[in-house]
């Protein structure tokens, strides 16, 4: 699954496919260029290092749609993109128990989980005190303690 998280409503687009190639995110950059009104006129995707984003292909979509921009996160700051915090909101609740019968059925249960999302969807908010946490847990044990001894 391709999905893209909208951080001011909290909205989730989402795109399965059976393969995870840059056609299928071309794809999901297509869903997103036909449901985002004309009035977005800068789409900012913030996205992982996966080899799909970056490509020829790619570059060349993103060359005749020049509202999108992709930002990469840096490496192993995952948690800096507010769509992995969603899949992992996926993963607790509906993929915890994997019990498909075949991949069309976990993509219909994919598709429902987003919809059932989007009926309640909501930007998730990051304070002061919730990014302190974030950052610590990015820094080695001593300098966690240094900090607190400051």
């Amino acid at each position: 699954m391709f999905a893209a998280f909208a951080t001011r409503s909290g909205r989730v687009y989402a795109h399965s496919a059976p393969r995870k190639r840059r056609v299928e995110f071309i794809a999901l950059l297509e869903g997103l260029d036909a449901r985002l009104p004309a009035t977005a006129r800068r789409v900012h995707l913030g996205c992982d290092n996966v080899s799909v984003h970056p490509g020829k292909q790619v570059q060349a979509w993103l060359a005749l749609h020049p509202r999108f921009r992709l930002v990469s996160t840096p490496v192993h700051c995952s948690w800096m993109n507010q769509v992995e915090q969603w899949f992992s909101i996926l993963q607790r609740k509906r993929l915890r128990i994997a019990d498909f019968a075949d991949k069309t059925h976990l993509a219909e249960q994919l598709a429902r989980f987003v919809a059932q999302w989007n009926l309640r969807a909501h930007p998730f908010r990051w304070s002061s005190k919730s990014a302190a946490k974030v950052m610590a847990k990015c820094q080695p044990p001593h300098a966690a303690r240094e900090l607190q001894a400051a």
